[in-house]
Parts: structure tokens; sequence; C-alpha cells
């Protein structure tokens, strides 16, 4: 079953909060690997939302510097995203 929420980009925000600051302490590495398998999601969903906004800016760029700019935002997003090992791209 694969259903698609919508959540306010604070409320994700807090969610990443919340799993950055617990502390799974125990024997069962199992959960500690899903506390961490969600962090890594949501942090990656919040990537991609950071890649879509620099997108735009180029999108809505005045002038030729400032779309010069905005691409080169974009392509630093877009690295973050490669580098945190999405398969995405």
């Amino acid at each position: 079953m694969s259903k698609h929420i919508l959540l306010p980009v604070h409320v994700l925000d807090r969610i990443i909060d919340l799993l950055e600051c617990l502390e799974v302490t125990t024997d069962d590495p199992g959960i500690r690997d899903d506390c961490g398998d969600v962090l890594w999601g949501h942090n990656v969903k919040i990537q991609k939302l950071h890649l879509r906004d620099a997108y735009s800016k180029i999108i809505r760029a005045a002038s030729d510097d400032d779309r010069d700019d905005a691409r080169i935002g974009y392509l630093r997003q877009k690295q973050i995203l490669r580098d945190m090992g999405d398969g995405y791209f």
C-alpha cells in the first residue's frame, strides 16, 4: 500500500529535529536502523524541496546574471542530493 500524504514543511522540519534529538538506546539494531532510515528519508525529501525551489529561481530570474547565480545554486543543491546517495540522479 503506497499512499502519499501532504505535510506542511514546518511539520517535516520538526520531525527531522525530533529524530535527530532522539538517542535510540536499544539492543535491537533493527530499531536503530529504522530510525536512521526514516531520518535519512526525511532529509532527502527536504533536499528535494530545496532543489525544486532552486530550479524555480532559475525560471523566475530577472536577468542573465541572476539566472546564472540561480543555476549555480541549483547545481549545488543537486550535488548535495547526489552526495546523500538518494539514487534519484
